[in-house]
């Protein structure tokens, strides 16, 4: 096969197991010795069952010397983020109650990707229920960031994000309710993409805590969604169109297929961009890196207008964070509600911190929570407006570059965006919300390095249920100014 095999899209290996090229045992075994020698080093797969993956890989390439191809990942050897139940794996979301439990039924997404001919066989590393922007808990340990590794990958599919980075696995799954997908691929250099929300089961993901739902029938949670990581935005588009579709109660009498891409060229597409923000600055590096971008789709043609949806950044950050914060602590045991329930008008109206949207996210009532769902549909529809206008948004994804590692308190954490500190949550989170709670496709795609040298993602916003747009704009974009790239020393 010749060198850089571990590098090339998941779409180029099935094409090479299919080939007879290298069989999918081979394959396996390539990514075993790499994960041996590598791994130690950054921590991104924490659990496989390379026995059991061996043996599905054998039959792989027995049925495929009879001609037989189980579908279009047929033979790839890949990975999913550890809140994501396989059989075989312990599936622990980082929370160490959790660590012996052995899942007796595969998630939906898995089903669908071993029903495509997918060898899945590790479980790669995330924050405790992926409630952090880096990924370190007590089960496995810290995940370090390949392009360095005193730096975090991301969150909270960070071991996701890095195992791809070091060419330790073929494809990704991963998910995302905050950037979960977005920051870890914009913080590592690899491709993401967080789906248009309800269009891909979420049932098999912790959270919700495993064992509430035996059948068919789950929560998926607001705005949380799975959705894939890949070296390449084809692989995004293969995987797509096998994990798109309504959850099994559905399937009765709903079908879901995605529309193609609104254009076909990178010179008929319309591009509106949203670069900066004064309440949500974007530090130097990264918004360079991203406008080096937009003036070579300029320079080959594209259409570009500074344009934005008519809404305020503020006001939905806002909206967002109350929203969020419903989803998780719906569980919360009763004293921490009642502490909350008591905290909650003690707040002062201003008090923007996490602690306090916290806190007010919490204990919404169902009336509250009613007119937050009606002001977010107002603000579908500013974006809707907008891409009638404009076929693909592009956006940061997160306005710094990987920072250090840093397990110290999360209501005190901050970042430095251009010399000046800002809150943690805030920043992580104030862009990759805009998609979020509007429900709406986001492709994140390697827009180079930024002047200290850390990879630079660019955020790409589609119309809601073309998910396939911003994936196509994105491949048009790795064209211009290339896509992956290894890290030094992997």
């Amino acid at each position: 096969m010749g060198d850089n095999l571990e590098f090339l899209s998941a779409t180029k290996l099935v094409k090479a197991i299919l080939d007879k090229r290298i069989s999918s045992v081979e394959l396996l075994n390539y990514f075993k010795e790499r994960i041996k020698q590598l791994n130690p080093g950054i921590n991104a797969i924490v659990a496989a069952d390379f026995d059991g993956a061996e043996k599905r890989a054998r039959a792989a390439d027995e049925a495929l010397a009879k001609g037989e191809i189980w579908g279009p990942l047929h033979g790839l050897p890949m990975t999913v983020k550890d809140s994501i139940e396989v059989i075989g794996m312990p599936c622990t979301s980082g929370f160490p109650g959790l660590k012996d439990h052995f899942p007796q039924k595969n998630a939906d997404v898995v089903e669908s990707l071993v029903d495509a001919g997918a060898i899945i066989f590790g479980k790669s590393n995330l924050p405790v229920f992926g409630q952090d922007f880096q990924s370190f808990n007590e089960v496995y340990g810290q995940t370090n960031n390949p392009w360095d590794v005193t730096r975090v990958p991301g969150g909270s599919s960070g071991g996701s994000a890095a195992a791809l980075t070091a060419g330790l696995t073929g494809l990704e799954i991963g998910s995302d309710i905050g950037g979960s997908i977005r920051t870890p691929a914009h913080f590592c250099g690899v491709y993401g993409h967080k789906p248009t929300y309800d269009i891909i089961s979420f049932k098999g993901h912790i959270p919700p805590f495993p064992g509430l739902f035996s059948g068919d029938y789950s929560m998926s949670g607001d705005i949380a969604v799975i959705g894939p990581l890949a070296r390449s935005a084809e692989d995004l588009d293969l995987v797509m169109g096998i994990i798109t579709k309504p959850a099994k109660p559905q399937r009765v009498a709903w079908k879901l297929e995605l529309p193609p891409p609104r254009k076909e060229s990178v010179k008929e597409y319309r591009v509106g961009v949203w670069l900066n923000d004064p309440d949500f600055p974007v530090d130097t590096v990264v918004a360079d890196c991203i406008q080096h971008l937009v003036d070579k789709l300029s320079a080959a043609g594209v259409f570009i207008e500074e344009k934005h949806p008519d809404i305020s950044f503020t006001d939905c950050h806002d909206i967002y964070t109350k929203l969020l914060t419903a989803v998780p602590n719906a569980g919360l045991s009763k004293e921490v509600l009642k502490h909350f329930l008591e905290e909650a008008p003690k707040l002062a109206e201003d008090d923007k911190s996490f602690r306090a949207q916290l806190i007010r996210g919490t204990t919404l009532g169902h009336r509250d929570w009613i007119f937050l769902d009606f002001m977010r549909l107002m603000m579908r529809q500013k974006w809707a407006d907008c891409f009638k206008d404009v076929d693909v948004m592009l956006c940061p994804a997160v306005p710094v570059t990987a920072f250090p590692h840093d397990h110290g308190d999360f209501f005190e954490r901050t970042l430095e965006v251009d010399n000046t500190q800002r809150p943690y949550f805030d920043t992580m989170s104030g862009w990759a919300g805009l998609t979020c709670v509007s429900y709406l496709p986001a492709t994140v795609a390697p827009a180079g390095l930024a002047a200290n040298g850390l990879p630079v993602g660019v955020q790409i916003v589609g119309p809601f249920l073309e998910d396939r747009t911003p994936i196509h704009f994105a491949g048009l974009i790795e064209e211009i100014i290339g896509g992956f790239q290894p890290p030094p020393g992997f």
